[in-house]
Formats: structure tokens, C-alpha cells, sequence
């Protein structure tokens, strides 16, 4: 390590001074350099499926998944084999009968920075992975707190914010999967409707990796609290990241793109929107922006960045530029 010697007002020399290294918990790799990590695979997604997974305005293609998601796949799946092993090895010390641990993922990021895409590419490349592991995806939207209880509570303006989710119940779905139960249920949530979907589920049986994507996954536990969080039984975490300003592009567009497509159905929650004139509803996009998602990135999404395992970070224009992972 490098020393500097500096002269005492005496003119006698002071003690070397070490000079300090800075450290990070970090390691962040530009794409290119990322993109070298990914072995020699036959795996691969065709354009078809990319099109089928990738969500609304969003620009991912198939050298975004060879570059990007599949080293990231292969990670995970490093992860995945030691994760498995770690269990296995502390079921045989306790003297305990083995049960199915699953593999349990997180992907958190801002509404249209692209987190959907980011977990069903993952979903597909992980089940198509050696060993065709079982990979089951569930999205928090169902674990929002329907309609009529926000509106009763205040809380249906603040929709995605963390008060807005019925946190208890998301807890115990995730506990319940962690701990290898048979059978376990999620509720529906429908975006036409706008609400959670009554007397509707989605049963999950004891996947091999479970994909929990949601804006506030990685939200820690109530300060002052001892309570546990969904991310205390995360094995891995995806944090999908761009500068706010491009997110609000993207969501503009995006709101847009719906206005004259999905907002059409009869049965949309947002069905006048699509009969408003288009500076009018571009100002209404506007409004939920401003008061709506970016107070909600502000002040509960993009702080929970830095607690993710991967943190992809998008260039202005929607694209992966690089890669953060957490070394220590």
C-alpha cells in the first residue's frame, strides 16, 4: 500500500500516512464486460418469445437477453446449486427430515421501468436452465388491498404505494412457499378492472424458484420494528434502475400506447381516458406521474436500490447499459 511522508513544523518527519482505500460493497461492470461472462450455451429465446414476454414500449431484444438476462440466468443458477447444497448440508447436521426449499428471487424497480420484462425473461431462461427447473412468477399486484378498502382507508390515490399493499398476507404467501408447503395461493389482481379479481387465484406447488416481482419488494421492515419483510427470504434480488426523467418518459409513452389500445375494452377501469382528446389525456398522464408514481419512486422505491443483490442499470434510451453486483 502507497505512503506519504509529510514534514513536522519542527522539520522532523511525521509518521508515514497510509493513504486510505476506498471500498465498496459493490462490483460494476459495463455491458460489454458483462456480457464476456456468459459460457458457451446452447440456450437461447427466439424473437417470437422475446416479443410474447417483453411488456408495452419496451425495446428488449435478443441481444439484450444474450448479453444481459443470460449471464444473469447463469448467476442465478450458481446461486441456485449452492443454495441447495447449504440446505441440504444443515438438514443432515440437525438431524432433521430434508423438505423442498425453493429458490426465492425478488425484482423491484419503478412503474414502466421495465421489472415485468425483467422477471418473465428470467422466468423463461431459469426453466429452460439444466435440470429444467419448475419457476413459478407472481407479481404483488395481488396483494394490493382492493378498491373499496383503500377507498375506505384513504389510501386509492396512493395505489402501489406500500401502505396500499395488505402486507401481512404477502408475508406469510412468501413463508408459506419458502417453507415448502404443498399448496399455496396468491390472489388476481386485473389491470382492465383496476382492482383485485373476487373468488380468483393462482396456486403455486412447491416450485423449484419462485419470482416475486413488485415496485416495493425490497421495502425493509417498519423502523423500530422486529417484525420480518417479504426481502428477508429473498435468495437473490433484481433491482431495475434508470434516471426518474426517463422513467417519466417511458410511463408517458406507455400511458399513451394504452390510451389507444388496452384503455379501449369496455371493461376498462381507465375506458374514458381513451375517448378524452390527446393533449387532455397527455395531461392526465402527466398527473399521475407527478402526484402518484414519482413521489411513490421518491420516497419508498428508490431507496430500497441499494439493498438488491443485482442492480441493471437502463440508458435514456430503455436499454441496459450496465450491471451492479453486490460482492459482499
Amino acid at each position: 500500500m502507497a505512503t506519504s511522508v509529510e514534514t513536522g513544523p519542527l522539520g522532523l518527519h511525521n509518521a508515514p500516512r497510509r493513504r486510505r482505500t476506498v471500498t465498496s460493497p459493490w462490483v460494476t461492470l459495463p455491458r460489454p464486460t458483462w456480457a464476456q461472462l456468459a459460457h458457451d450455451t446452447q440456450l437461447r429465446l427466439d424473437s417470437e418469445t422475446i416479443n410474447r414476454l417483453r411488456g408495452l414500449q419496451d425495446p428488449t431484444d435478443a441481444a439484450d437477453v444474450a448479453e444481459v438476462y443470460l449471464p444473469l440466468a447463469q448467476l442465478l443458477n450458481l446461486y441456485r446449486i449452492n443454495h441447495d447444497q447449504l440446505y441440504s448440508d444443515s438438514y443432515g447436521f440437525l438431524r432433521i427430515s430434508p423438505s423442498r426449499t425453493p429458490f426465492v428471487i425478488g425484482v423491484a424497480g419503478s412503474v414502466a421501468v421495465g421489472k415485468s420484462t425483467t422477471a418473465r425473461l428470467l422466468r423463461e431462461l431459469l426453466r429452460r436452465s439444466p435440470g429444467q427447473p419448475k419457476v413459478d412468477l407472481v407479481t404483488t399486484d395481488g396483494f394490493l388491498f382492493p378498491n373499496a378498502v383503500l377507498q375506505e382507508r384513504g389510501l386509492l390515490a396512493k395505489k402501489g404505494f406500500p401502505a396500499s399493499y395488505d402486507t401481512r398476507a404477502l408475508l406469510e404467501f412468501v413463508i408459506r412457499v419458502k417453507s415448502g408447503a404443498p399448496v399455496v395461493r396468491a390472489p388476481v389482481y386485473s389491470h382492465t378492472v383496476y382492482d383485485i379479481v373476487p373468488d380468483r387465484h393462482i396456486t403455486i406447488e412447491q416450485p423449484d424458484i419462485l419470482i416475486l416481482e413488485g415496485l416495493n419488494v425490497l421495502q425493509p421492515a417498519t423502523p423500530g420494528s422486529a417484525s420480518l419483510t417479504v426481502s428477508d427470504f429473498f435468495d437473490f434480488s433484481v433491482y431495475v434502475d434508470a434516471d426518474a426523467d426517463d422513467i417519466r418518459d417511458w410511463y408517458l409513452e406507455r400511458f399513451m400506447a394504452l390510451r389507444a389500445g388496452a384503455f379501449t375494452d369496455p371493461d376498462s377501469y381507465f375506458r374514458e381516458v381513451a375517448q378524452l382528446p390527446e393533449e387532455q389525456a397527455k395531461a392526465l398522464g402527466r398527473g399521475f406521474w407527478d402526484d402518484i408514481n414519482a413521489p411513490n419512486l421518491v420516497e419508498n422505491i428508490e431507496p430500497t436500490r441499494e439493498r438488491a443483490t443485482a442492480i441493471l442499470r437502463k440508458g435514456s434510451d430503455h436499454v441496459i447499459s450496465e450491471v451492479r453486483i453486490r460482492k459482499i
